[in-house]
């Protein structure tokens, strides 16, 4: 009873004392971009209830309408004995887009418990109120209320409806048209649309003299409206290359052809086949996209060309440090060079390291820490330059000299790195010239070097040897008793590993748990996108591991039918085939699909905690 009073005045305590405890922020929510005369919403969220004055700032180029309107939220929840809580204010405002330009949304003051907390203000850009390739017909109606979702924005075709150049292209921009050989050039493929694009596939080809690096892009790429040629495109920067030409003259960067599949709405369709399975609202329609040719003029490096040039072109520096700079004869010292900048960090060669005659050296080390961005490779290349000393005395190291092309200065530059002197005393062994060993005598780990034992050798008398002593023998049954052991044990641990489809049957529930808990997580954040493809692995990994059947090979009907025969009933499988569907019509769909994410959810979860009781 009383630990049952304890639990209720925690819990009693959390939904009274943990909103005063949470740092007090506010948000701003709101499109970064609209076109003028279009009606949006801006939303400032606090994350309590207990608010004094809450004031926002002016409008600006931006008519408000109306508001503020006042919403409340809070949530409780209990996840193995820990309780958390927490509630939000929300303020919005309907505005219009009234004058086209860049603007700043207000910021917004809130004071709490007598402390003042203050918004960002965020931009926004306001496009020119374009024309539309459908005789002035746009996804976004003049007037219309939107969520920001700027893909909701992209006309939606009906199907039969032919896809034109001006509705749907790639524009292609180089950031340098003339370069020298070896140059970094960034080329952008930007992705121009006003229909409705659910995916674009297409990579750059094989290239003849040119090194190739693509950037990293985002995985989900970022919508943003754009006016162009008189209309309000949807744009998107779908990749990006860095090229460095290999050769000189005129080179040519081929077209690259693109797949795109544009989703047009049926509007004949009967909503009751629809609504049976017979039929769908939106279809897919593929449409090739080609990507202009880009023409190069590549100039080649002023000659001479220095006798050190290291191949490097772009911006660098260099630092060196010698570790140890006092030993004996026959150790090793390594001195370590970093190469630090951006250009084709890719392409340099090691430079050259002037050790004494009595030095016996070795190829360097590299290690690589680059990345490449739109100037090129960037980050630093380390050499570690090892050298062995065969005999005593002070030994100068000159600095070693790094020459690169700085194509901005139009100008070959030698960097020095600094001069060294190295003390070496007598080594091990009495005389130093007798006691050199040739590299293949020397094993270099990093800077350990392993010798031959030199020393006397010491030998047993048979009365002390171990061979065919009882010790020997006891030492030798142990051995043999552990190793029949270690036989025994994994005989049978291949024997349970070789059950695959036992193991991939029984951890099916456990990994689908894994799935839908992450997919909860991507509901609570508000990405639609992932929380669908999420929801789908859940269920498809589920039946395939259940069901042990390969991924290539999962279908509906494939999946039913094996079901069936397991005695899976029919509501069951009906429930199974339209949360999938959920699922799919959700991802690529118009309008918001976070409407029904907390219901897919729910169907998923039950799904697979009924078909795990069924089969």
């Amino acid at each position: 009873m009383m630990k049952h009073f304890r639990f209720y005045l925690i819990f009693l305590f959390t939904i009274i004392a943990g909103p005063l405890l949470a740092q007090v922020s506010v948000r701003v929510q709101a499109p970064s971009d609209v076109v003028e005369g279009d009606r949006f919403r801006v939303s400032y969220v606090v994350n309590t209830q207990d608010i004094d004055d809450f004031r926002v700032d002016d409008f600006e180029g931006i008519n408000v309408d109306f508001g503020p309107s006042t919403s409340r939220s809070s949530s409780y929840s209990i996840v193995n004995g820990k309780t958390t809580s927490s509630s939000s204010t929300t303020f919005t405002y309907t505005v219009t887009a009234e004058k086209a330009g860049s603007y700043h949304i207000p910021a917004a003051t809130a004071m709490v418990g007598g402390k003042s907390y203050k918004s960002s203000s965020p931009s926004i850009t306001i496009l020119p109120a374009g024309s539309s390739s459908r005789g002035g017909q746009q996804g976004q109606s003049q007037g219309q209320v939107h969520s920001g979702q700027q893909a909701d924005r992209m006309h939606t075709q009906n199907v039969g409806d032919k896809i034109t150049g001006k509705d749907l292209f790639i524009a292609v921009t180089a950031s340098k048209r003339r370069v020298y050989e070896q140059e970094a050039v960034l080329l952008t493929y930007k992705l121009y649309t006003l229909v409705n694009v659910s995916s674009l596939e297409g990579k750059m080809p094989e290239l003849d003299g040119f090194h190739v690096q693509e950037l990293n892009r985002q995985r989900q790429p970022e919508l943003k409206m754009e006016h162009y040629n008189g209309k309000n495109y949807g744009t998107v920067v779908w990749s990006q290359y860095v090229v460095f030409p290999q050769q000189t003259g005129t080179l040519t960067i081929p077209e690259i052809k693109y797949e795109a599949t544009v989703m047009q709405q049926n509007r004949s369709a009967d909503p009751f086949d629809i609504f049976f399975g017979g039929g769908s609202v939106m279809q897919e329609v593929r449409k090739t996209v080609i990507a202009p040719a880009v023409t190069l003029q590549v100039d080649a490096l002023p000659s001479p060309k220095p006798e050190n040039f290291s191949g490097a072109v772009g911006k660098f520096s260099v630092s060196t440090d010698l570790t140890p700079k006092s030993l004996k004869a026959n150790d090793a010292t390594t001195l370590r060079l970093t190469v630090s900048g951006t250009g084709n960090m890719k392409l340099i060669k090691a430079p050259q390291v002037e050790w004494p005659k009595d030095f016996e050296s070795y190829d360097p080390k590299t290690e690589e820490n680059t990345s490449i961005g739109a100037s090129g490779s960037s980050g630093k290349i380390i050499y570690d330059f090892i050298a062995v000393p065969r005999h005593q005395g002070t030994f100068e190291v000159p600095g070693v000299e790094f020459c690169y092309f700085d194509p901005d200065a139009r100008e070959y530059r030698t960097l020095h790195g600094e001069a060294y002197s190295i003390d070496v005393a007598k080594g091990k062994g009495g005389s130093t010239s007798s006691a050199a060993l040739s590299k293949e005598e020397i094993q270099l780990l990093n800077s350990d070097i392993h010798y031959i034992n030199t020393s006397a050798p010491t030998f047993q008398t048979g009365s002390s040897a171990l061979f065919a002593s009882k010790r020997y023998w006891t030492i030798y049954a142990l051995a043999l008793a552990a190793f029949a052991a270690l036989v025994a044990v994994f005989r049978r641990r291949i024997a349970l590993n070789a059950d695959v489809a036992r193991r991939r049957t029984r951890g099916a529930n456990k990994v689908a748990n894994r799935r839908l808990r992450q997919a909860r997580k991507l509901l609570q954040q508000n990405n639609p996108a992932a929380f669908y493809d999420e929801a789908m692995r859940a269920l498809w990994g589920f039946v395939g591991d259940k069901l042990n059947i390969p991924t290539a090979e999962l279908t509906k009907d494939n999946v039913a039918a094996q079901l069936k025969q397991r005695g899976v009933s029919d509501e069951l499988l009906d429930q199974l085939i339209r949360t999938l569907d959920d699922c799919e019509f959700a991802r690529y769909a118009p309008g918001d699909p976070t409407e029904n994410m907390e219901k897919i959810y729910d169907s998923a979860a039950q799904v697979i905690s009924q078909l795990q009781n069924a089969c």
